[in-house]
């Protein structure tokens, strides 16, 4: 595997591009790209394999059309909904049509909030979100930090990337009363699908009569397609309008197309899935929190963010699970707000979980049991896979 590409760039490099540099290698089991691996099902794979020649060769609906069927789906109004080629498209128009001067954003979080308004020219107000607390957001705090810098535009991503924490509605709700005097408040909502800890979290019918708030969800990574890049936002028809009305008429693909006009279908599997995905997750938590030194943090998301124990550097270890057991982590160094002792794994399936667990194990304890210091103590390494 070319070690080189992972340090090419800030942003994690493509599957495709590793896979180009692995010289015929097994594919590495992916914890780095936050997927759904229970969805699409074979059934459903198998379906757009027959109709692959179709999707290929024909232009697809427009994107009015698309979104139409998109929002019979979900129980929306179209007037309220933007769709977009990945949530990145609707993030760099929200940018260059919405935020005129200042955006506040907790860090840690996605980089295109914080990349995005940097690069046009605006000012981002970062808000750090405390390791001590478990990377949660205290909305008091941050409404005081958006009151004090002056920020005219604030995000918050919930569930957020890359700790999983989750602010729950109430409060979500509470933080938009308290900044309804803003020029747009931003909740992106791209992993929401993903969270157990209440029933129907989400706000987005919310954002559809607020006058100034903006939902963004995600269908690539909860349907588990990042490759078909569609996502969609939610707002009141005025803000809608002028991000939709700023897109190109035919911005999405065929493949979103057929994967959106199949959705109603398939959703008992895409439940499914979800539920298995959590019950994964809860798995993943015990097994890595039994790692002596390790710090994993609760997550609502579809990954789990872990620190390293004291002394270890998340680089050498990812480079190690890569050529040595063929598993793809996210190391967090060039994330703002966090630090190459953070890792951020997806959440997967047990069989991918255990060769995640042997590379990590045999990296940071030697692959044995034996005693080795936390917290000025000695404590015996304890073999996750046995927990």
């Amino acid at each position: 595997m070319e070690l080189s590409l992972l340090r090419a760039q800030a942003h994690s490099p493509s599957y495709f591009s590793l896979m180009r540099g692995s010289a015929g290698e097994r594919a590495p089991v992916d914890f780095c790209i936050p997927c759904n691996p229970y969805f699409p099902t074979p059934d459903i794979f198998e379906h757009l394999g027959r109709n692959l020649e179709t999707i290929l060769k024909f232009y697809p609906s427009d994107a009015g059309t698309i979104t139409d069927e998109l929002c019979s789906t979900l129980g929306l109004h179209p007037k309220t909904v933007a769709m977009g080629n990945g949530s990145t498209e609707l993030i760099t128009w929200i940018d260059h049509l919405l935020v005129r001067e200042s955006l506040a954003v907790p860090i840690p979080t996605f980089g295109r909030w914080t990349d995005q308004p940097l690069e046009t020219g605006k000012r981002v107000d970062m808000y750090p979100l405390l390791e001590s607390r478990n990377f949660a957001l205290d909305v008091n705090d941050y409404v005081s930090f958006i009151r004090t810098r002056g920020s005219r535009v604030a995000v918050i991503c919930n569930p957020n990337n890359p700790d999983g924490g989750y602010l729950p509605k109430h409060e979500v709700l509470r933080l938009l009363d308290r900044l309804i005097d803003l020029d747009l408040v931003i909740v992106d909502e791209s992993f929401g699908d993903f969270v157990d800890a209440e029933p129907y979290p989400g706000v987005a019918a919310e954002a559809a009569v607020r006058p100034n708030v903006i939902v963004l969800r995600s269908l690539g990574k909860n349907f588990g397609l990042h490759g078909i890049r569609f996502g969609y936002m939610v707002a009141n028809p005025a803000l809608a309008g002028r991000v939709r009305d700023a897109l190109p008429k035919w911005n999405l693909n065929s493949f979103a197309e057929v994967v959106v006009f199949m959705m109603r279908q398939f959703m008992p599997e895409y439940q499914e899935s979800l539920t298995r995905l959590g019950h994964d997750r809860r798995a993943m938590f015990q097994q890595l929190s039994t790692m002596p030194g390790l710090s994993v943090f609760a997550s609502q998301g579809n990954f789990l963010l872990v620190k390293l124990p004291p002394g270890q550097d998340g680089v050498p270890l990812r480079d190690h699970l890569l050529t040595e057991h063929g598993v793809y982590v996210r190391e967090c160094g060039n994330k703002l707000g966090t630090t190459s002792q953070f890792l951020r794994l997806v959440v997967r399936p047990q069989e991918d979980v255990r060769r995640l667990l042997i590379g990590m194990t045999q990296f940071l304890y030697s692959g044995s049991l034996h005693e080795i210091p936390v917290n000025g103590l000695h404590h015996r390494a304890v073999n996750p896979l046995s927990a």
